[in-house]
């Protein structure tokens, strides 16, 4: 295995995060240290939970910092120790300049879209959302404004009508792994290109990709197929678009988390908001069609086939509520 001079530390949390270390760890890059999120509550039972990168860590035997606050003497003493060359960042926090400024060769992130556009928290959720059709990976160093700085690398990849965030989560996260090794071993040749994203933006402005909050996850039933398809998908299977449903007799609000959703073989008139139901098939009607549900979960219960739903649920008995 060729020998990598570099010490290397590395900042991440979730799932997303952990293929890109992996990767790092095996093509011989020397990780001197990890930084991830401090243990929490998680799941049904809210039982202590260790990150996904804190357990690949642990199985490698690399050193871990978890820090409640970036700016603690103690966790800035313990990182400098660490001496790196070179920090990543792959699905974290947003840095204080004290900690991204610290090594010589400054701090690179990886972001899950093609830079400028859809800087934020939320990226490959929006993309999907927004109906666009490609998206991407891009290596780019931290700078003052979160997401800004000078891109290194970018790869492109399609986004597919079918596709779901998950879907594109996956194709990122393979693709991303492959860029941040490719973007170290260019820093460490000390080969590579520097691009302003005010250059990419060609005076234009970027397309954002904030935090989703709950309210952006109702769908709205007054738009036209492709909205509300795009919407959906964009959304699943984490963290999921919802709708309400309303007995007609007692007023009873029913949470529905719908997480897969077809156009329909046919393009059927249908009024916005309104169910469409023979017992095994559940449409709601849109601005210019209907959109079909493959798939729902209802609070507090499992996801299932909606088609296994309706045979204990009377649908009939409800309305959307809009």
């Amino acid at each position: 295995m060729q020998k990598h001079r570099l010490r290397i530390v590395y900042m991440g949390t979730p799932d997303f995060a952990v293929l890109p270390l992996k990767k790092i760890v095996e093509a011989g890059f020397d990780v001197v240290g990890v930084v991830t999120n401090p243990d929490k509550p998680a799941g049904r039972g809210q039982k202590i939970q260790a990150s996904s990168v804190k357990k690949y860590a642990l199985e490698q035997g690399i050193p871990l910092l978890q820090p409640e606050k970036f700016r603690d003497e103690v966790f800035l003493q313990n990182l400098a120790a660490w001496k790196a060359d070179l920090q990543l960042v792959v699905a974290f926090k947003m840095l204080p300049e004290v900690v991204w400024a610290m090594p010589p060769l400054g701090t690179i992130n990886l972001h899950a879209s093609l830079l400028p556009d859809y800087r934020g928290a939320a990226p490959i959720n929006w993309a999907v959302m927004n109906g666009e059709t490609c998206s991407g990976v891009s290596t780019f160093l931290l700078s003052h404004e979160i997401d800004t700085g000078k891109v290194i690398f970018q790869e492109k990849v399609a986004i597919l009508e079918e596709m779901t965030a998950g879907d594109l989560h996956d194709l990122l996260m393979e693709r991303g792994a492959e860029l941040l090794v490719k973007t170290v071993d260019a820093v460490e040749r000390n080969d590579y290109p520097l691009v302003e994203q005010s250059y990419l933006l060609g005076g234009r402005e970027p397309k954002m990709a904030p935090k989703i909050f709950r309210e952006d996850m109702k769908i709205d039933w007054t738009t036209d197929v492709e909205t509300v398809y795009n919407h959906i998908r964009g959304l699943a299977p984490y963290p999921a678009a919802w709708t309400e449903l309303e007995h007609i007799e007692t007023g009873e609000v029913l949470t529905v988390k719908i997480t897969s959703v077809c156009k329909g073989v046919k393009k059927l008139e249908g009024v916005s908001g309104e169910i469409y139901t023979d017992g095994r098939v559940w449409e709601v009607g849109v601005s210019n069609g209907r959109i079909r549900l493959e798939e729902v979960q209802f609070s507090g219960k499992k996801r299932m086939k909606t088609e296994d739903c309706l045979r204990g649920f009377k649908l009939d008995e409800y309305r959307i509520k809009m």
